[in-house]
């Protein structure tokens, strides 16, 4: 099989990696790629934003099953393209998209299908969502509804604060028409995971649980970003409780977006909080997660090609997923500002010290090349992903490979994991 990947991230390098490891694949091509990732497969400089080069390149090379990482192409409408053209792709359509796409959609999906989320109200005039915030206590939530790369949810202390992020997100439009408008909800409490399933909208196979650190300091303090890092299993998913899940929020998601008619088709991640009143959603994504697709494949024991293929041919009720009994832990090493300005080019050292360590993957995120040599191009740099018989030993193997690398400014958090270690 020829297979196209489409992005240029630390998620699309995991997936690249995994794939490599099946009998049936014989080449693989990614565009636009980066240089981690061309040690195992073609880069090809095509955008991930431009659908009508990708539709023809994977029809000029006859490839036999696309996999789109980021969710600007699902929502831009990839996957309808490729159909039509009757290419075998993996993701949701972009009708079902929107899932992830607004978060004004997911919010009032959920309320009508009845799957636990939040309290919250929608406001298109900031004036009224001004006055609506002095009758409320803090903490609160205040969500863009667009997409803003995982960076436009702000939990806020005080009501002042919230005043702020809602100014900046509806007058002085720092994510774009994706402020246009706004999701106030109540801040939830409780431990974080995340519950990645792939579906063909009938049959849903939920992979292992997950745990993503999505605020830039240690203690999840600070503004959040695309993800500092992961890992799985989450000691706070019991069987019960995976059960509860797949019953309550997996197939009813699933179920509303047919009656909806978005039929849905793909990943579908749900992040969630786990209250004392049980698992409410936070979000819904409609794509792997970064990082927490890093922590996932690397513990990930079956051939993953004929679980997709599988959910693109809606027979996913013949297929199932093995894992190792292994702990995994990802360590996102950061430019210095992320997630705000930061500087580009970089160079990064000790990739090769890295190579020959046992249990260890890093898998680059904002690389490229300059001259030869590799260098920073992005505010997440690289992944360090790991596995260990527990997440102790995991979390030891990381933090003992990041010594070993270093970049101008390089940040990292320090307690990835530690909250189930």
């Amino acid at each position: 099989m020829k297979i196209l990947i489409i992005g240029n991230g630390g998620r699309e390098h995991a997936i690249a990696w995994k794939i490599a490891q099946s009998p049936k694949v014989k080449k693989i091509f990614c565009a636009p790629g980066n240089p981690g990732i061309a040690e195992i497969a073609e880069c090809v400089d095509i955008d991930v934003n431009n659908i009508e080069d990708l539709f023809n390149f994977a029809s000029k090379q006859k490839i036999d099953l696309t996999i789109v990482g980021p969710e600007d192409p699902l929502l831009a409408g990839i996957v309808d393209k490729f159909k039509e053209g009757n290419l075998n792709i993996f993701g949701p359509s972009k009708r079902a998209s929107i899932i992830e796409g607004s978060k004004v959609f997911a919010k009032n999906i959920m309320k009508k299908h009845g799957i636990p989320t939040a309290d919250f109200r929608v406001f298109e005039d900031i004036k009224k969502a001004e006055k609506y915030l002095e009758n409320c206590s803090a903490p609160i939530v205040i969500k863009a509804d667009g997409l803003a790369k995982g960076k436009g949810v702000f939990v806020c202390k005080t009501i002042e604060e919230a005043q702020e992020h809602l100014h900046e997100i509806m007058e002085e439009k720092i994510f774009g028409a994706a402020g246009n408008k706004v999701v106030i909800e109540e801040c939830l409490q409780g431990e974080e995971v995340s519950i990645l399933a792939i579906t063909d909208g009938q049959t849903i196979i939920p992979l292992a649980s997950a745990r993503d650190h999505k605020a830039i300091y240690d203690g999840n303090k600070g503004p959040n970003t695309g993800g500092m890092g992961a890992y799985s299993p989450s000691p706070f998913i019991t069987n019960d409780l995976q059960f509860y899940i797949e019953e309550n929020v997996l197939v009813p998601i699933i179920h509303a977006m047919k009656r909806e008619n978005r039929p849905y088709n793909g990943i579908i991640y749900a992040g969630l909080m786990l209250t004392n009143a049980g698992p409410k959603v936070l979000e819904f994504n409609a794509r792997f997660g970064d990082p927490e697709t890093q922590a996932l494949l690397v513990r990930m024991k079956s051939d993953l090609v004929p679980i997709l293929i599988a959910a693109i041919n809606n027979t996913l009720d013949k297929a199932e997923i093995e894992w190792y009994d292994s702990h995994s832990i990802c360590v996102v090493l950061a430019s210095k500002g992320y997630p705000d300005r930061y500087k580009k080019g970089l160079p990064i050292f000790g990739l090769q010290n890295v190579k020959s360590l046992k249990n260890v993957h890093v898998f680059h995120a904002g690389t490229t090349k300059d001259n030869g040599n590799i260098v920073t191009n992005g505010g997440r740099v690289l992944g360090v992903t790991t596995m260990g018989n527990d997440v102790k030993e995991a979390r030891t193997i990381a933090y003992d490979a990041i010594n070993k690398l270093s970049f101008e400014g390089m940040y990292y958090r320090k307690d990835i994991g530690i909250d189930a270690a």
